[in-house]
């Protein structure tokens, strides 16, 4: 058959059947077209090993793509297309778990003494000024064995930048007072003369002893409207981001779970690169801003 109609005729046929050009499939396994494949195999490669060596540092083992081309750029000078990574990742199977949304469960429902307010914030965090937007919040932690913990934080709305944070066994309003305390001992923060500290309407931020210590501060207050989380978006990115990168079951005891945790967040603002701050750390972004006042 292949003498009567002749080789060429025969892939031709095959290529109009396949629903190819037959120049399409010569060029395909011509020598050239061939070596081509063969060097973008050895590219990817050496893409799959530096994906995994930027995946592997830091206390972040699951990055995404983004993370991942930061922490190239950032860390070992190497810069890759998005579009690239992603493909690699998906070629080799690199997956980074998608974390999925843990809302805020309130905590308690506020006595008639305690005062709600208004949304002065209303979701404009980003404002270029570091120490002018502040965003608190409490979530709590399971370790070890069934064993719940709870932390408060204080973030920078500008540069994402965890101010001062506090980890207790309980949720009594110490919790609160106590982060409140320790932003007023952080030296490195410097509060903007209009500075805000915006929360959810859970019963410590309603309470009028920490409204008078949030006062004695001079800040002003803000609260999100009830059951809105987006009004406070940053600071469960944040406890999500916390929840899928530390390791916190493993830690027997508080003392354990204490040492996880400042080692994370001291991770977290100095070498975490983030998409949302020019792909800077919330501390290079900090300074960035900072420089350009």
């Amino acid at each position: 058959m292949i003498e009567k109609f002749g080789l060429k005729r025969i892939v031709k046929y095959l290529c109009t059947v396949a629903g190819v050009s037959t120049s399409g499939y010569y060029n395909y396994f011509s020598l050239k077209s061939q070596q081509r494949r063969e060097q973008r195999e050895k590219d990817d490669l050496i893409l799959k090993e530096n994906i995994l060596k930027a995946n592997n540092h830091g206390r972040n083992k699951n990055k995404g793509a983004k993370q991942i081309k930061m922490t190239l750029f950032g860390e070992y000078q190497i810069n890759y297309n998005l579009k690239r990574i992603r493909r690699v990742m998906k070629k080799y199977n690199i997956v980074c778990e998608i974390r999925r949304s843990n809302p805020y469960k309130k905590i308690a429902k506020a006595t008639k003494e305690h005062a709600v307010l208004p949304n002065l914030l209303n979701r404009e965090f980003k404002q270029n000024t570091p120490g002018k937007v502040l965003l608190t919040d409490i979530t709590y932690l399971y370790y070890g064995k069934g064993q719940k913990a709870y932390l408060s934080t204080i973030i920078d709305g500008s540069t994402n930048e965890v101010l001062a944070y506090h980890l207790s066994s309980n949720i009594k309003l110490e919790i609160a007072t106590e982060t409140l305390n320790k932003l007023k001992k952080n030296r490195k923060v410097k509060l903007d003369k209009n500075a805000l500290i915006h929360s959810d309407q859970g019963v410590h931020y309603t309470s009028p002893k920490y409204q008078n210590k949030v006062r004695k501060l001079r800040l002003n207050q803000s609260m999100s409207r009830r059951g809105n989380c987006w009004d406070n978006a940053l600071q469960e990115s944040f406890f999500g981001h916390l929840k899928d990168e530390v390791n916190i079951k493993q830690c027997g005891n508080l003392c354990e779970l204490k040492r996880e945790i400042k080692s994370y967040i001291r991770y977290y603002n100095n070498s975490r690169y983030q998409w949302n701050l020019k792909k800077m750390t919330p501390v290079q972004f900090r300074s960035h801003l900072q420089s350009a006042a």
